[in-house]
């Protein structure tokens, strides 16, 4: 039988017609998801979505809506860029989005998709009873700053400082800062976790999304991953090299009842051998589990010694 040729895009009238041919043509071209979206029905509609100006949410009321010329030329370029050069649907339209909130984002960062973004919108409840309580809040790895302003929205009565180890993600930080127009309450630091910070900065709540992808795995990444500067994933042999420094650094910048709140990915079972004696409390999401963390100022103070690496 001959192979059927797939269908001309001119063909292609309403945004069910493009979501179908977009999941089609990405399914085929073995894309791989991961950077906001889950599935080539989940890119498609996202690129789809954003392209012609749409609320991110809401797909089902313009389905059978039918596109102009343009608007057609542009979902167009748009599959064929993420076909051709594999970069994550977010950097191709220079946007991200986390519980709502949209965020710019370039090659200079990796595409916010935090856990601890999703664990916010409800102000940790878990683990924070008075969210009035909440004066002073660091981000460390700040990145493109998305979760230093989602704090700062969370908790309107903080003062939020951003650390970040990387210049040009700092450019892009910036941009997003003053996009929310929160330069008077976000301060963003060059600095390596926590070291730049001064030796007196307390805060009641420190999180922290650093790199904590093991080295093996991000030598296997697919392009897509590749795509992102590699200093946002590599996190050594296991991943925590990051990690144990955060923890070894946040004691002296936790006020007496801080709470440090930590994503690690998957790498709770290395974590839980480095760290046999460390009581934290796992922050599960509605996507997740077992991929963040919570842990007291009182807690660190005494049970931070990890255990002997292997060699």
């Amino acid at each position: 039988m001959a192979e059927t040729s797939p269908p001309r895009t001119s063909e292609l009238i309403t945004v069910r017609d493009w979501l179908r041919y977009g999941v089609s043509a990405f399914s085929r071209a073995g894309l791989v998801f991961g950077h906001g979206t889950q599935s080539a029905l989940d890119e498609a509609a996202f690129l789809i979505l954003v392209a012609l100006h749409l609320p991110i949410d809401q797909l089902e009321p313009w389905l059978d809506a039918r596109l102009t010329a343009p608007e057609r030329a542009e979902i167009d370029l748009l599959f064929a860029q993420r076909i051709e050069t594999r970069k994550p649907a977010a950097y191709l339209v220079n946007a991200a989005f986390i519980q709502g909130h949209r965020f710019y984002v370039d090659e200079r960062v990796i595409v916010p998709r935090s856990y601890i973004g999703e664990l916010m919108s409800d102000g940790f409840a878990t683990v924070i009873e008075d969210p009035s309580a909440i004066t002073r809040v660091l981000d460390v790895c700040t990145g493109s700053g998305c979760l230093a302003i989602l704090a700062a929205l969370t908790f309107p009565q903080a003062s939020v400082d951003a650390v970040e180890l990387s210049p040009a993600a700092l450019q892009v930080a910036a941009r997003n800062v003053a996009d929310y127009r929160l330069q008077h309450r976000v301060a963003l630091i060059e600095s390596d976790l926590l070291s730049g910070l001064p030796p007196d900065a307390r805060y009641d709540l420190i999180v922290a999304n650093p790199p904590y992808v093991a080295s093996a795995e991000v030598a296997a990444f697919d392009p897509e991953y590749r795509a992102e500067p590699v200093m946002a994933h590599i996190g050594g042999e296991d991943g925590l090299d990051l990690v144990r420094k955060i923890l070894a650094q946040a004691p002296s910048h936790l006020t007496s009842d801080g709470i440090l709140i930590v994503e690690i990915g998957t790498g709770r079972a290395a974590f839980e051998h480095a760290y046999p004696a460390l009581d934290v409390l796992w922050l599960n999401t509605q996507t997740s589990e077992g991929e963040v963390f919570a842990v007291t100022s009182a807690t660190l103070a005494t049970q931070t010694k990890p255990a002997k690496r292997r060699r």
